[in-house]
């Protein structure tokens, strides 16, 4: 293996790259490298995955198995759990979870121990690229320090007077923004933010990414890098929170907020529409904001918008349990007891993602309050015990009139595009939609109750 790299290296044919963590941003990450004619090994602590994917199998809804298969026959791409393989690898990419503890509180236990993993096969010349979401600061403070003990170095340095610094490895951060269902933008069209330790760093990952992306974005350090990320989410769930925030309110007035944002969409300049729904979901935007309001506590600065738009967001579950309740007491029947169908567990329509998931938070209440339910949904033939949440004894239900008309009321809390709403709501003895999901449906108003 070279040791002198310079970041140019990364431009060159037939990189071997590593990919840490083969869930829903690693795996689509490896299958583009791959693409792009490189030598990809994925790296996962599953063994389970590790298996599927050596078999050429995907376990991932949006994924082909075929491109899989593809690049694994073509020896662009294999799996392994033997981290002691990343002394092969070129450039070193991370792509593991960073959720929150039970105190809404950045768990980078996931981050740590990939870098704890990596740090005893660290190579002179290699690029470390983190895009685990995480706070400002966490390249510099956590992931350098481990990485250091290695006896290699990478100095914290800015601006072009250190163009030229000497250093052992690099290393940067680069936000993922995957986006999972998304048939508009894929990986390769979506712009690729990278910040590095200092200017050789920033090089040297703006050469890697610029082989699979269409367009690189440097900006001048890690925390700036780490801080977009932040802001784009923060930016989604400060809206989202203001949305549902209305709905709130033109419920109380009388008044359908879906008209009223289709009207105010109309502007050509100046709004982006949001819609509400029954909370947020996603490994994103329920998460992120909570990092940067932890990291601000640090500098004494308190981050009211997000906090605030927090609150409402969290509040939604129990709204929208509020409302079946108030649905049912109009047509005699009390919460406690009743049986319900709920439609939709993953947290947005037509993907097979159910990380912070509002329907799980939604269940849970229901849960408490007495009432029986199950479930359907066409991705999830089973759930399986969660981080917060054990399902695991649950199947989806059949979907059909006869299996409707059982049941005291129908929640849809993901509008999945497969389903037929208008038969839903003709086999359905009430409909609750949190999703505006039944907007076109004529006959049987008197079902719907808008939540």
């Amino acid at each position: 293996m070279a040791t002198d790299r310079r970041p140019e290296f990364f431009k060159g044919a037939q990189l071997k790259v590593a990919i840490i963590g083969c869930g829903y941003v690693g795996l689509p990450l490896a299958l583009r490298f791959a693409e792009a004619g490189h030598k990809v090994t994925g790296f996962d602590t599953d063994p389970r995955k590790v298996q599927m994917l050596n078999a050429g199998k995907s376990y991932i809804e949006h994924i082909q198995q075929t491109k899989i298969h593809q690049y694994v026959n073509s020896r662009h791409f294999s799996a392994t759990a033997d981290f002691s393989r990343l002394s092969e690898a070129d450039a070193i990419i991370i792509c593991v979870p960073t959720p929150l503890n039970e105190y809404r509180e950045p768990d980078l236990s996931y981050v740590e121990n990939t870098a704890k993993s990596i740090q005893p096969h660290l190579q002179k010349g290699q690029l470390v690229v983190l895009e685990s979401t995480t706070y400002p600061g966490t390249t510099e403070e956590l992931v350098l320090p481990i990485l250091e003990k290695s006896g290699l170095r990478c100095p914290i340095a800015a601006g072009p007077e250190n163009e030229n610094i000497a250093m052992d490895f690099f290393l940067a951060f680069s936000p993922e923004r995957e986006d999972p269902g998304n048939k508009q933008y894929g990986l390769a069209q979506i712009p690729k933010v990278v910040g590095g330790l200092n200017p050789p760093s920033l090089r040297a990952a703006q050469a890697l990414y610029g082989q699979v992306v269409a367009r690189v974005v440097p900006v001048s350090s890690t925390r700036a890098a780490e801080m977009a990320k932040l802001l784009e989410n923060i930016f989604r769930c400060v809206n989202i929170a203001l949305v549902n925030e209305l709905k709130l309110l033109c419920l109380r007035m009388g008044m359908d907020v879906w008209e009223v944002i289709d009207a105010a969409a109309s502007k050509p300049f100046g709004f982006m529409p949001f819609y509400p729904g029954p909370g947020l979901g996603g490994h994103c935007i329920p998460v992120d904001p909570f990092y940067l309001s932890w990291k601000a506590r640090e500098y004494d600065f308190s981050t009211r918008f997000i906090e605030l738009a927090g609150e409402v967001n969290t509040a939604m579950p129990y709204h929208v349990v509020d409302s079946i309740a108030e649905a049912l007491s109009q047509h005699r029947k009390s919460l406690k007891g009743a049986k319900l169908l709920v439609l939709g567990v993953a947290y947005k329509k037509d993907v097979d993602d159910l990380r912070e998931s509002p329907t799980l938070k939604i269940m849970e209440i229901l849960q408490k309050r007495g009432a029986e339910f199950d479930y359907n949904d066409p991705y999830f033939p089973h759930l399986h015990k969660m981080r917060h949440y054990d399902y695991s004894h649950m199947k989806s239900v059949p979907l059909n009139p006869e299996t409707l008309g059982k049941y005291d009321a129908v929640l849809i809390a993901t509008d999945h595009s497969s389903y037929d709403y208008g038969a839903i709501v003709d086999g359905a003895k009430l409909v609750v939609d949190t999703r505006n999901a039944t907007r076109r449906v004529i006959r049987h108003r008197e079902k719907i109750f808008a939540c």
